[in-house]
């Protein structure tokens, strides 16, 4: 018996057709566009890195240091009061720079020492995890690193007391620890970024205006530019006082 298939309905397949009608190719080519152009801005977004909001530990951090600017300046008004105005500003910087050796950099050597930052949940090492976002480095125990503070702790502030008393005292050997003292800063700036610098920077994190600008470039380059203004103020001074040597020698004569 012969198999009779009826003819397809007329109406159904209007409702079918009618209820998923294809999209429009401009739609389509529209949806593309939409999504290149959003996976473009993640990527540029990802690439550049947005600005942190400012945490709390962040603006903690900050504060400290201004604290520590501050307790310098009121102890180099104090202790420098007899001294001249040029004086005055190096020992502020000087007292804060012993100020910062001790009480901060102590604490991050001390914390390397018998572990690591990373592993602290000590006060300081807050402050150090908020500057370790900026350099990983600081966050576990980077040999370099550790290197160079203890020297910074243990010479660096003993050099900037020894040169606050040479000034406020005048003393013959003043430009002598100056000079020590700078290149030593100068030393230490270079090598803690240059091994990195060496290797691609991949410790160092410039997705950021904070990171970069507040925390790596100002943060470090005060270390470096003060240094060599000082080491300037001390050419400057001994050839002064060579001068003055010569010029009493023809004297003599």
């Amino acid at each position: 018996m012969p198999l009779l298939l009826a003819p397809p309905t007329p109406g159904l397949a209007l409702k079918v057709g009618a209820s998923s009608p294809p999209p429009p190719l401009s739609l389509i080519a529209r949806a593309g566009r939409l999504g290149k152009e959003a996976v473009m801005a993640g990527a540029e977004s990802m690439s550049t890195g947005s600005s942190p909001p400012l945490q709390p530990v962040t603006l903690c951090s900050l504060a400290a240091c201004a604290t520590q600017l501050i307790l310098g300046c009121i102890l180099a008004q104090w202790l420098g009061r007899r001294c001249s105005g040029t004086e005055r500003l190096v020992l502020a910087w000087l007292f804060y720079d012993a100020i910062v050796h001790v009480t901060l950099e102590g604490p991050f050597v001390y914390l390397s020492l018998v572990g690591t930052v990373a592993q602290s949940d000590s006060m300081f090492a807050s402050l150090w995890k908020e500057y370790g976002k900026a350099d990983a480095r600081w966050l576990h125990s980077d040999p370099t690193i550790v290197s160079l503070e203890f020297l910074t702790v243990v010479l660096g502030s003993l050099l900037a007391l020894i040169l606050i008393h040479a000034i406020i005292k005048d003393k013959y050997y003043r430009h002598f620890i100056q000079i020590t003292l700078c290149v030593c800063e100068l030393y230490g700036g270079w090598m803690t970024f240059c091994p990195d610098w060496l290797l691609g920077c991949p410790s160092l994190n410039t997705s950021n205006w904070l990171y970069l600008w507040v925390y790596l470039v100002f943060f470090n380059g005060i270390w470096v530019v003060v240094p060599a203004l000082l080491l300037c103020q001390s050419w400057v001074e001994l050839r002064r006082m060579h001068e003055l040597k010569v010029k009493f020698g023809k004297k003599l004569k």
